[in-house]
């Protein structure tokens, strides 16, 4: 995990490496897990903070790990596993922390199920609230139907968990396609809106709050889903596990489902007015006016420093001038590499113009890890901004 001071990354032009603290996970976190789960964690995936950014949480997709670090001293603090799911795999594809911060939201993705850490961050106490879970791949939804079945939702591994910042909805994109909409907080998790693949693509990785809506992508990057960039908006009221299935509808916003389109991470601009959707394959960004949901640019991220620059996630800088963007390395550790694929794996720096509209790669910052055969196997993925 590499930790970057904010205001050096900013500065400069061109691939020009960057100091940064580098917490080696093999380590400490590593002996954590192992002393808390009997199991080494495997591939680090995505990471976020609580909502007062006293602590990160680290998932492993690979191993189903969720680590917890103080943010301050970098130390990890604890080390859940989550449970064997479908077939008796477990994955932790995302860890959410809840706004409140009393839960963490998991996304057990090859077991098909969601899973509640219950988290005391002052007091220092995780704990899995095993009453909660969720089995997306054996329940029964609101309206009757399995809620996983052939022309419905084909495979409900859950992929990125988007909680609203009241904390009264989780909005749980899965493989196959179509959606569930949660209570997060009921014990167990309930499902309060549920839609179909008619009406949600599979894959969604991106969700943005704002305007009084969520924004949620669906995408590609999979063998059974190679190609696909879908914008939706869905309303922040209007819930009930008595409404009709695909109630309330989402807006389309933008969809393309032709070849080599594959929508990924999201991001909201400064003042809330535009919200970014990254494409893998493309090296773009394509922006959406909030107010108006119109198309209203594309980012070119490919130039002179990245012929195939492959962002992933992004994270904005408080002044709102700089986005931080991952970029894939040649040597995917996720994703199909039909989408995963870059060429110059590292930190990218955004300057953001036009009032959110537009931008452009100024900066990379290399990240490597060349093996002993010479194949570099660096592959940055989660990102993420700490306030201080």
């Amino acid at each position: 995990m590499y930790i970057y001071n904010g205001h050096s990354l900013s500065t400069g032009h061109g691939v020009a490496p960057v100091s940064a603290e580098v917490i080696d996970l093999g380590g400490a976190t590593a002996s954590l897990c192992f002393e808390q789960t009997g199991a080494n964690p495997v591939r680090p995936h995505m990471v976020l903070f609580n909502a007062s950014h006293t602590h990160a949480v680290l998932s492993f997709v690979a191993s189903g790990h969720v680590a917890i670090f103080d943010a301050a001293t970098r130390a990890p603090v604890a080390c859940l596993r989550s449970s064997p799911g479908a077939d008796g795999a477990r994955q932790a594809h995302a860890a959410v922390p809840a706004p409140d911060d009393s839960y963490i939201l998991v996304a057990n993705q090859n077991g098909k199920l969601l899973e509640r850490i219950a988290t005391d961050y002052a007091a220092g106490t995780f704990v899995w609230d095993h009453d909660a879970k969720l089995n997306l791949a054996t329940c029964v939804a609101p309206s009757g139907d399995p809620c996983q079945f052939p022309d419905i939702r084909p495979d409900n591994a859950p992929i990125c968990p988007i909680i609203d910042a009241g904390g009264a909805y989780g909005f749980i994109t899965l493989r196959g396609g179509g959606m569930f909409v949660v209570d997060p907080a009921a014990t167990p998790i309930q499902i309060v809106g549920e839609y179909d693949v008619t009406a949600v693509n599979g894959n969604g990785c991106g969700g943005v709050e704002a305007g009084g809506s969520m924004f949620i992508n669906s995408g590609g990057g999979t063998a059974a889903n190679l190609d696909q960039f879908d914008v939706y908006r869905f309303p922040l009221a209007g819930y009930a596990p008595t409404n009709a299935v695909n109630t309330p509808p989402p807006q389309v916003v933008f969809t393309d489902g032709s070849p080599d389109r594959d929508a990924h991470g999201m991001l909201l601009t400064n003042r809330r007015r535009n919200v970014w959707v990254l494409d893998r394959i493309q090296g773009v960004a394509e922006v959406f006016d909030v107010a108006t949901n119109a198309h209203v640019g594309t980012v070119d991220l490919k130039g002179p420093l990245s012929s195939d620059p492959a962002p992933d996630l992004m994270a904005r800088s408080p002044s709102g001038n700089r986005i931080f963007v991952t970029l894939r390395g040649p040597t995917p550790l996720s994703g199909d590499p039909h989408a995963s694929v870059g060429s110059t794996p590292g930190v990218g720096v955004i300057h953001v113009t036009g009032g959110g509209t537009d931008g452009k790669l100024k900066r990379i910052s290399p990240i490597t890890n060349t093996d002993a055969g010479g194949v570099e196997r660096a592959d940055p993925h989660a990102i993420q901004v700490r306030l201080l």
